[in-house]
Parts: C-alpha cells; structure tokens; sequence
C-alpha cells in the first residue's frame, strides 16, 4: 500500500496507524477492546525496537476507537504501558476502522534523546 508501519528520521520516530493485527495477520481479540488496546500497543512497541526506540521515548499518541463510550477500557490499557510515560495523546471516536472486527486504532511518536 505504499506506507511504513515506523519512519525514523533522526532522533524522531513516527508510528503509523497500528491496529491488533497478530502475526499470522489475524485480529487479536476480536470483540474485547482492551485485549485489541494491548495487542496494539505491543505492535508499536515492536515496531519503536525496530527504529532504535522503546515505549519510554514516546511523547504523543493517537487513539482512534470505534465507540467513545468504551474509552476507560482504552485509557485503562493505555496507562498500563505509558501510566509513567505520560505521552501526550488523544482519543477520538471513528465511525469504522479499515476492518469490521477493528476496535481501535493507534498512532505513536517517539523522541530518541541523544540520537
């Protein structure tokens, strides 16, 4: 499709839209929005170790969900991984993702210090 999942220029590295896509490119968690939030979360950690980077360097997220009503599910999940972190982020409802059994969608940027 003509995009990368993490572009690294410098020290700042940006996420595309990750999803909870498994390794055999099936949905993680299919109807449990949590488990799709951390799955998601998992992905862009791969994809930040890829770049040269880790959760820790991230300073803004984009949460994009289907249904806004189930956003303590995402915001509970999300503070798992960045409760310390403390990344900028924001969390807007979405009338569909690219798949029907998509639940949440995330953005990340991260910052690497001394790169």
């Amino acid at each position: 499709m003509g995009y990368s999942r993490a572009v690294r220029i410098g020290n700042v590295i940006t996420v595309s839209g990750t999803t909870a896509t498994g390794p055999d490119g099936k949905i993680v968690g299919v109807g449990d929005l949590r488990a799709q939030t951390v799955q998601t979360i998992k992905n862009i950690e791969a994809a930040l170790a890829k770049a040269g980077a880790s959760l820790k360097d991230v300073v803004r997220t984009r949460i994009f969900v289907t249904n806004i009503a189930d956003w303590e599910k995402v915001g509970r999940a999300h503070g798992e991984f960045f409760g310390e972190i403390r990344p900028a982020t924001s969390m807007v409802e979405v009338s569909k993702l690219i798949a029907p059994e998509m639940l949440v969608e995330i953005e990340a940027d991260a910052v690497v210090e001394g790169s």
